[in-house]
């Protein structure tokens, strides 16, 4: 048979440089950390159900820090003596151990449930890093919307003028997204938080293990308690992954709106010098380069974000390298990307401000205060909606024809409209008819839930605030119980050391 004549050795050095190397460094370079947390936890667990002597137990810690401190990870090259990082360390056990004591450190476990707590050690700290990015950004925003609460800007619609708003107003809408957003990294991050360890290849282990002992120690809310889910189920990639892309599509919204904004032809965005470019040849340009950059940036974490729900995509339900090494190194770069966008966003949200000039011009010119001339026909002249909607609609086309403004040009139009859609002379003096077509009357009177009245406003920043405490004190209590676990693993192994 073609078997019995095969005298090759593994591993083939076409696959060692193509996928052993590679997975071998990004272990090296990312993991390291997480197998020296998941060989002490395991191991104070199998003293402390006795799977293990307390002597054996002793041997094995003291063994592990010696190689942690003769392995200088920044010199360290992969040579293919030994299939990955893990059986690195399991062979420098046997050297100094004995194959015997040194192969218990691996009872009632595998690399599965190595490698998937691995892998959601990894994402732990970085998931709370993007968390804490966006409850910053979160809290920019709401500063910005609290100062620029009573700010006039010009709200758009199919890229046309609409009506009046506030900045304070636009920003609220943007933080209730955001609120929304950090509400689905949370959630992902519940399922990080739960410990594969325990479950070994698939099914767990015949002996006494304590899941639960190690989960607590490696700083888990509990385990992820199927064990055949634990090597199976990606969904906390998935989940991560998923919350990210929304996040930074819902982000790239808001920026090209500042785009379209900071242009000259509309400039109701100022953007300060700070963060403008000069033209290298046309030195009347200001360029607010750093908007464009936060949204190909938005666009690559998207990206980036949807390519690691594409690799899981068709992948069967079992543990497979799909989900593992180096497509976990390709995740990590999307939270690179996303940290750049949520810090750039938060210096540019404090620092823009909002034109007065530029937005009462184009108020004037597009008549967008109009909708409340209707409104107010209907409250003080008792016409219907739709005979109010007519009048109103003659007036404005015929103050954007002469170029004019609804506020100083548009009373004479109107006098002429409602007299010809209803036989009387209105009620409105030149001066009320002013008021109410102006955008400051516009805004006011909308004080319902939501509106960016003040009063309505300010409540639902409020709202907001006490939103982004929530998150901030849940944040406290997760790092509060990973600096607990650390302190726990820490003395429980420092035990075994000082152990006979």
């Amino acid at each position: 048979m073609a078997s019995m004549r095969d005298t090759s050795v593994f591993p083939d050095p076409v696959y060692k440089e193509t996928v052993l190397r590679p997975l071998f460094d990004g272990a090296k370079d990312h993991h390291a950390d997480g197998f020296r947390a998941i060989d002490r936890a395991h191991l104070v667990m199998l003293a402390e159900t006795g799977i293990l002597t307390r002597q054996q137990a002793s041997s094995i810690a003291r063994a592990l820090v010696a190689i942690d401190d003769e392995i200088d990870l920044d010199t360290l090259v992969y040579t293919g003596e030994v299939e990955d990082f893990f059986f690195l360390i399991e062979k420098n056990l046997k050297a100094r151990l004995g194959p015997d004591l040194a192969g218990r450190l691996h009872t009632s476990r595998s690399r599965n449930d190595i490698d998937h707590t691995l892998f959601k050690l990894g994402l732990k700290p970085r998931t709370e890093m993007l968390l804490e990015k966006m409850r910053v950004l979160l809290d920019a925003v709401l500063s910005t919307a609290e100062r620029e609460a009573e700010t006039l800007i010009v709200a758009y619609t199919h890229g046309q003028p609409a009506q009046p708003t506030t900045f304070g107003h636009y920003l609220g809408a943007m933080a209730e997204v955001l609120i929304r957003d950090i509400e689905k990294v949370e959630s992902a991050i519940e399922v990080i938080d739960l410990s594969p360890m325990g479950a070994a290849a698939i099914t767990t282990s015949g002996f006494p293990i304590d899941r639960e002992r190690v989960a607590e120690l490696l700083g888990f809310a509990r385990p992820l308690e199927n064990s055949y889910g634990c090597i199976a189920s990606v969904d906390y990639i998935t989940g991560i992954y998923g919350a990210m892309a929304l996040s930074f599509l819902h982000l790239g919204r808001p920026i090209q709106d500042f785009q379209v904004w900071s242009s000259f032809e509309v400039g109701q965005l100022y953007v300060p010098n700070a963060l403008v470019q000069i033209s290298s040849i046309m030195p009347q340009k200001r360029n607010p380069v750093p908007i464009e950059h936060l949204r190909h940036l938005a666009s690559q974490t998207y990206g980036r974000a949807k390519a690691m729900l594409d690799i899981m995509h068709n992948t069967p339900f079992t543990d497979m390298n799909d989900s593992e090494g180096e497509s976990q190194a390709m995740g990590y770069q999307v939270f690179d990307a996303a940290y750049r966008v949520l810090d750039l966003f938060t210096a540019l949200i404090a620092q823009v401000s909002i034109n007065p000039e530029r937005v009462d011009i184009n108020t004037k010119r597009s008549c967008i205060t109009i909708t409340e001339l209707a409104d107010s026909l209907v409250r003080l002249e008792d016409l219907s909606f739709r005979q109010a909607h007519e009048v109103s609609a003659a007036v404005a086309k015929a103050v954007v024809a002469a170029d004019g403004s609804l506020v100083e040009d548009g009373y004479a139009p109107f006098a002429s409209a409602f007299e010809a859609a209803t036989g009387r002379a209105s009620t409105l003096s030149p001066e009320r008819f002013a008021e109410l077509v102006s955008a400051r009357h516009f805004v006011s009177v909308r004080d319902r839930l939501g509106g960016p009245a003040p009063t309505a406003l300010r409540a639902s920043l409020g709202r907001y605030r006490q939103k982004l405490r929530g998150f901030f004190d849940q944040a406290a209590r997760r790092t509060e119980t990973l600096k607990s676990a650390h302190k726990e693993l820490n003395d429980k192994f420092n035990a075994l050391l000082g152990a006979a």
